[in-house]
């Protein structure tokens, strides 16, 4: 498998990213970019996972509070991304490889009585993590995002963006972040966020990402998600809270499925955070990290 890794020096001047980077190696040499933030908690563990195009950039505002909180703090690069190593071909990424790449990340860190947080891509992966050990994870928090088998028709303005995805030559990464957000990003923060692809041969994992989500019966990974929501989620009684933002078309609705189909919601503080955007992590950062502490005070170990 060929890849890349970006070069250090495209994340030297990310002055609101204070974070120490942390490798863990895994198969073919490539290795996985991971922030671990401790706050005075040696128990509580929170997980944040990111989706497409971002990288852990995207939770600089949420960590300061949750480790001030007292947790520890897990933000995992996905492969392709951040400051993760970049498979240079669109066929090396697979919805199976990501997963078994971010599962050697969580069984090196050998985590227990984790907080679950995923947003876009980083719930339909991470949500697998948890389906494949349940027994490491202590509560979920989803937001914007889903565990789709399939078995039902996307929204319409995801389908626009699997179709446009495709389209485009070069990977916009600054147009998809702001297209995504309902507030204005700053120069800076565009920048953070084309930091981890200098060209366009950084880019096969971001290309590709959104045609690997499930969307017909048949697909590759729906098998595997439907035994998930059967074996697992179906049956989930620990706690699982939806924080959804009302301004995000592409996952609206998905709040309802979860608190319908899982057990563990019933009695949970769920959310639709006004002027959240698909990247609700921009626009509402700070009230979702308060949401957080809410959900995992209210629920102790």
């Amino acid at each position: 498998m060929k890849f890349l890794n970006t070069p250090d020096d495209r994340f030297q001047e990310l002055d609101d990213y204070p974070f120490a980077p942390n490798y863990l190696d895994i198969e073919h040499g490539m290795r996985v970019h991971y922030i671990d933030e401790r706050g005075s908690s040696a128990t509580e563990t929170i997980l944040l996972m990111h989706g497409e195009p971002s990288w852990s950039y995207l939770y600089r505002k949420m960590i300061p509070s949750l480790v001030a909180a007292g947790y520890r703090c897990i933000a995992p690069d996905l492969i392709g991304f951040g400051k993760s190593s970049k498979p240079t071909e669109q066929s090396d990424y697979t919805y199976a490889n990501h997963i078994r790449w971010m599962q050697q990340l969580l069984d090196h860190l050998d985590l227990t009585d984790v907080t679950f947080f995923g947003q876009d891509w980083g719930g339909l992966i991470g949500l697998r993590l948890v389906a494949n050990h349940p027994d490491r994870f202590a509560r979920i928090t989803v937001s914007n995002t889903m565990l789709p088998t399939g078995d039902h028709t996307p929204t319409e303005a995801f389908l626009k963006w699997q179709r446009y995805s495709q389209k485009v030559e070069e990977f916009p990464v600054e147009f998809v972040m702001q297209g995504a957000t309902t507030t204005e990003l700053q120069d800076k923060v565009l920048k953070a966020y084309r930091a981890p692809f200098p060209d366009d041969q950084y880019t096969a994992g971001a290309k590709i990402f959104p045609m690997l989500v499930p969307t017909t019966p048949d697909d590759p990974e729906s098998e595997n998600n439907r035994n998930a929501w059967k074996n697992v989620f179906s049956q989930w009684t620990k706690p699982l809270i939806t924080l959804f933002g009302d301004k995000d078309p592409v996952t609206a609705g998905g709040d309802r499925v979860f608190q319908k189909l899982v057990p563990g919601t019933k009695g949970q503080a769920h959310t639709t955070i006004e002027g959240g955007g698909h990247f609700i992590q921009e626009d509402r950062g700070l009230i979702l990290a308060e949401h957080i502490i809410e959900f995992v005070n209210a629920n102790p170990l």
